[in-house]
């Protein structure tokens, strides 16, 4: 069986969550992902929407804030990871900023697998058209996080880190170039590969088989009159030389209404990522 991994921006409780929240958690049972990245997910006192998202299937959870929700106080927005399997080594990272009100966090966490612990990573960068300056700076940070030795063994030929998330970044852009390994940031470099770019489904028709993830076919997204883009990401190191690690599949999902109802205004990302050694012969 592969190693199934899912990120999805949950636009926190934007209305209509009470009908958003069982389209999600169903399409959470359909894909049995083994592990998730969540982005704007907002915990206080009287919220909790990690804990209304995931069930038995996913036990292990971890959950960072990334800032405070004015107007409601002792409410967070931040990121989380839902496991299949335990979680170790579980950090945050602030990201820089602009100093403004804005913040942005990584949460990080050593997942303990059945084939082998693995670094897994999810994140949520500026997002603002004009901000690409910050979410350079910002890669840098969450790469590191994520290759940091106390999470990750890949430099000693382990499973590959894994990252991803919500990164309001095109392709093409320098922040995107910068994780896949063709642009260098003051001297600094990494190589990850983008699962779409690698094992994408382009059989599908539309925006879907573009990969595009933020679509004017989504009305919650077309309120914003942004154009359709590529922005949300599943990320893994080089695979292994016996195969471990290799992107076999990558898709769009949560992309669906049901009854008028669209699961949140980002599409989701899955991806399969091959979790035995190839056999030799």
């Amino acid at each position: 069986m592969p190693l199934k991994v899912l990120s999805l921006n949950v636009w926190f409780d934007q209305e209509p969550w009470s009908e958003r929240a069982p389209l999600i958690r169903r399409w959470i049972d359909s894909l049995s992902p083994d592990v998730i990245g969540f982005q704007e997910v907002l915990r206080g006192p009287d919220v909790d929407q990690l804990a209304e998202l995931v069930g038995a299937a996913h036990p292990h959870c971890a959950y960072a804030p990334a800032m405070d929700i004015r107007r409601r106080p002792g409410v967070t927005f931040g990121n989380a990871i839902a496991s299949r399997w335990p979680l170790e080594s579980v950090t945050h990272t602030q990201l820089p900023d602009r100093g403004d009100w804005e913040s942005r966090v990584a949460l990080t966490a050593r997942v303990d697998a059945p084939f082998g612990a693995f670094s897994f990573t999810t994140t949520h960068l500026h997002w603002r058209f004009h901000h690409g300056h910050v979410r350079e700076r910002q890669v840098v940070a969450v790469a590191r996080a994520a290759l940091a030795p106390e999470v990750s063994d890949a430099a000693a030929d382990g499973y590959p880190a894994v990252i991803v998330g919500d990164f309001n970044a095109e392709p093409e852009s320098d922040e995107i170039r910068y994780m896949r390994g063709m642009h260098s940031y003051q001297g600094d470099s990494v190589a990850f590969l983008d699962a779409w770019q690698v094992a994408g489904d382009r059989d599908l028709p539309g925006d879907t088989g573009r990969g595009i993830t933020w679509s004017n076919r989504n009305p919650y997204a077309a309120r914003e009159f942004e154009p359709d883009r590529r922005i949300d990401y599943v990320f893994a190191g080089l695979a292994r030389r016996d195969g471990l690690g290799h992107i076999e599949a990558c898709r769009v999902v949560c992309d669906a209404p049901e009854g008028g109802v669209w699961p949140t205004d980002h599409f989701g990302v899955y991806a399969e990522l091959r979790s035995e050694p190839v056999t030799p012969g």
